[in-house]
């Protein structure tokens, strides 16, 4: 209640003010002592085996990087690779881990050969600027141990795990036998580094002046500082600004913390500005062998008339929001007491949910809006997986390490809703089906349904079947190129309180902005051919592709006749550095030949926040089917 009572204050206040610098001396500090500690164990480790620095080190890594990387001709390839994650590790299964050793590799540095450094003078300015993480936040970030057997399926994740790190561009586990000992094994760890500082800005000529920067690696030790300004003459005041800061996994718990304050914020909620104030800590079920994963959100949220709009056309709110989940894997220690190599996991969540409007557009006021009502709602999800990883590259990336899950997973969702005085039960079903086939085509299937029971009828109906495909990795000389697909079908049925069904998502057209299309029945297809060229310019890649997508989407209570079709072709270019912390870059020209009259014609849009690697997680918070974006 203290936190929530912080949230709701017009300012942070004295308390609010020392709580946080509290909160940042600690983990500071924290942080500190933990790494002089580490850092002392990593040194006598090495001292005693004399691998620092040395050929054998480089050597080690050479070899087991070209055992894994070939093209489909057998020849050496450092930008490819795919296969079954845990296989590299299969061979030493149940042999003891005697020590784990890390080597944080800097960006300036490439896996293939670590001996040989990018001279270049950007990568000489960089290294200026850049702390290579410490070899204690890489350690804690580790939840294979030393002394006990090692897990093949375990060390993988524990791989994968590593990759997911904002400023982690690449990891490796690679084992070391030892010789005279067949039933241990050594580990060293090798991690590559991101360039962790970015930024941006975007103008208007000079009425609009929008530009952040941010630090994702402050200090080696896994933390993000972003400040955020903005300038528009239009703008009254003139000046919003912005900031974050996140401490990476606090004290070896895997919770990652964050405090974020704005005056200018825009809201993925209602799209509207706001000042908003919110801590949110976030704890991944980073293995199977994990028990627990959770999160918390607290957050106080207001819209101001910033650009001074008629009454009639400013939606005045604020809200305040809690959102906690927690989950646990059941039967996690009989499991993994009996055999390590059993995969398959049940895992229960609960989630609690409260976004309390304190102001209401007048717009609104008290009829039924999937934005600016007030709702709550007690959500248990149980969930069946089994998910292992597919090592691959160029699906997002450039050449990078990318993780795809092969595996199914299952949840059952059951609980209670209430929107303004509208109380109903809820019942949800999510069904998703990865594969990976012999010859590296990547698949997912999929299936979403769920509804509320209001007087014996089913009301908010949603169901959304699909299917996502990436092919093989197809060579033409030394380009690369890959296929992707994406078909969907959605259905929503009698609805009440959900938002009808749209185009401006990822299950409709790319590039459509008009949000005037709805309707209750919606089917999609999108096509899209990657080409990775092998050529770089200053340190970046480049992929050009054509796409070509289709809409087909029915009114609200119309028959299949009165659908209407929309479709979008082009294509465009993307851009990436892969030793740079900035997302993904695209340039792509959008044709609409069958589209609203304001959106007919060419459009020409410049994107920068693609990401750029494959991710998904083993466990999502309980919540009720989406049907207009994930």
């Amino acid at each position: 209640m203290f936190g929530l009572y912080l949230l709701k204050s017009q300012s942070l206040g004295k308390e609010c003010s020392y709580i946080i610098c509290l909160f940042f001396c600690v983990l500071l500090w924290g942080g500190d002592a933990m790494g002089q500690v580490m850092s002392r164990r990593d040194s006598i480790n090495f001292n005693e085996l004399h691998l620092t620095n040395s050929k054998f080190i480089n050597n080690v890594f050479r070899q087991a990087v070209n055992s894994a990387k070939k093209t489909p001709d057998g020849e050496p390839d450092d930008n490819y690779q795919s296969g079954k994650s845990e296989d590299p590790y299969l061979r030493y299964q149940g042999k003891i881990i005697r020590h784990i050793f890390i080597e944080p590799v800097n960006f300036d540095r490439n896996f293939a050969d670590t001996s040989k450094r990018d001279n270049s003078l950007g990568a000489r300015i960089g290294k200026r600027l850049h702390y290579t993480t410490k070899k204690f936040v890489i350690r804690d970030n580790l939840f294979i141990k030393e002394g006990t057997p090692l897990n093949a399926y375990m060390v993988a994740d524990n791989e994968r795990y590593l990759r997911t790190r904002e400023y982690i561009q690449d990891a490796r586990i690679v084992v070391r036998k030892i010789k005279g000992n067949k039933d241990s094994v050594d580990l060293v760890v090798f991690t590559r580094d991101l360039f962790s500082i970015a930024g941006g800005a975007s103008s208007e000529v000079l009425n609009h002046i929008n530009a952040n920067v941010y630090e994702s690696n402050l200090g080696g030790m896994a933390q993000r500082l972003e400040l955020s300004g903005l300038y528009d003459y239009n703008r009254k005041p003139e000046w919003g600004y912005g900031g974050l800061f996140r401490k990476g996994n606090v004290l070896h718990s895997f919770i990652d913390a964050t405090v974020a304050y704005s005056t200018m914020n825009i809201s993925s909620f209602t799209h509207e500005e706001e000042t908003t104030r919110s801590l949110s800590l976030s704890k991944q079920l980073v293995s199977p062998y994990t028990r627990m994963a959770g999160a918390l959100t607290l957050s106080h949220n207001n819209a101001n008339n910033v650009y001074k709009l008629p009454d009639y056309l400013f939606y005045k709110y604020s809200y305040d929001l809690f959102d906690a989940w927690a989950g646990y894997s059941i039967g996690i220690r009989q499991l993994t007491a009996t055999n390590n190599g059993i995969r398959d996991r049940r895992f229960l969540a609960i989630r609690l949910t409260d976004r309390k409007f304190n102001d209401v557009p007048a717009q609104v006021g008290q009829h039924y809006d999937p934005i600016f009502n007030t709702t709550r709602s007690a959500l248990a999800q149980f969930t069946f997986f089994r998910q292992d990883y597919y090592k691959t590259q160029y699906i997002y990336g450039f050449g990078t390490t990318e993780d795809y899950p092969y595996g199914y997973n299952i949840s059952v969702t059951l609980g209670w809703h209430e929107q303004l005085d509208l109380q109903r039960p809820y019942a949800g079903l999510k069904v998703s089906e990865y594969i990976a086939t012999k010859k590296n085509d990547l698949i997912q299937l999929y299936l979403r349904t769920g509804g509320f029971l209001y007087k014996d009828k089913v009301q908010d109906g949603s169901f959304l079947i699909g299917a996502t495909a990436f092919s093989r990795l197809y060579f033409w000389n030394s380009t690369k190129i890959r296929q992707y697909i994406n078909m969907s079908y959605t259905h929503l049925y009698n609805r009440v309180t959900y938002a009808p069904l749209r185009l401006d998502n990822s299950y409709g057209l790319r590039g459509f902005l008009s949000d005037s299309i709805y309707g209750t029945r919606r089917l999609s297809v999108q096509l899209e051919t990657e080409f990775y060229l092998k050529p770089k310019l200053w340190g970046f890649k480049f992929a050009p592709f054509p796409y070509a997508d289709l809409s087909l989407i029915t009114p609200e209570k119309g028959p299949y006749s009165h659908s209407s079709l929309f479709t979008s072709v082009g294509g465009g270019i993307r851009a990436r550095n892969e030793n740079l912390v900035f997302n993904t870059m695209e340039l792509r020209a959008y044709y609409f030949p069958i589209a609203p009259t304001n959106m007919k014609g060419f459009k020409v849009i410049l994107t920068t926040n693609i990401r750029f690697r494959y991710s998904s997680n083993y466990i999502t918070a309980p919540d009720v089917v989406q049907l207009n974006g994930d």
